[in-house]
């Protein structure tokens, strides 16, 4: 596995030009989803892996008391320049947050479960610090079912890898079955259906 260190390192080191090598597929397919997935939302929103702060455009300010965390500092710092003067954003690791049990009413994930080294210990987190009632939003690229695509993915990953800790092809549904979340929606978004966004809330046994 590799270390948090490392990605935060990487991270850090591509902040500034990150943007501009997603932009196409940002302006194909990402901004849609962001709108679609984001928008919506009302109450305490907490958005894990804030990155460069692509998400904040897109969520209703007048509806929502935001917090993002991100364990970048560089990345962070790129997202405050975006001046959301409503969005508060700390430096801090989702496998390790310093928030209250049952503090939010939505958490938000988007393409970050790839890169966090333990995502089930980040998705257990998520189910401490996320309401009875609350929902957990997860858009992220996942391992297609389809063996071209699967394939495909497998040939790229070392490559995401090793520039960011970034894997492609995780499986993401397995890992948030994994930390004791009960996934309530499932929906495929693009390509096939490496892009998916789930939902979901605490399992039963957290009450």
């Amino acid at each position: 596995m590799t270390s948090t260190k490392n990605i935060q390192e990487r991270y850090d080191r591509f902040a500034r030009v990150y943007d501009f090598f997603e932009y196409p597929i940002e302006r194909l397919f990402f901004a849609r989803i962001r709108r679609e997935t984001l928008s919506p939302l009302k109450g305490k929103v907490l958005e894990i892996g804030v990155g460069t702060g692509k998400n904040l455009p897109y969520y209703n300010w007048k509806n929502i008391e935001y917090t993002g965390i991100d364990f970048s500092k560089n990345m962070l710092e790129m997202a405050k320049r975006k001046n959301f003067s409503k969005a508060k954003m700390v430096y801090m690791d989702a496998q390790d947050m310093d928030f209250k049990e049952n503090s939010f009413d939505y958490i938000v994930t988007t393409f970050v479960l790839c890169s966090i080294p333990d995502p089930v210990k980040a998705l257990k987190e998520m189910q401490r610090v996320i309401k009875k009632e609350g929902k957990i939003i997860m858009v992220e690229h996942v391992r297609s079912k389809n063996p071209l695509l699967a394939f495909w993915q497998d040939i790229h990953n070392p490559l995401t890898k090793f520039f960011f800790g970034s894997n492609i092809n995780r499986d993401t549904k397995g890992n948030i079955k994994k930390s004791g979340l009960h996934i309530i929606k499932e929906e495929s978004l693009a390509l096939g259906d490496i892009f998916r966004r789930f939902e979901a809330k605490k399992g039963d046994e957290h009450g």
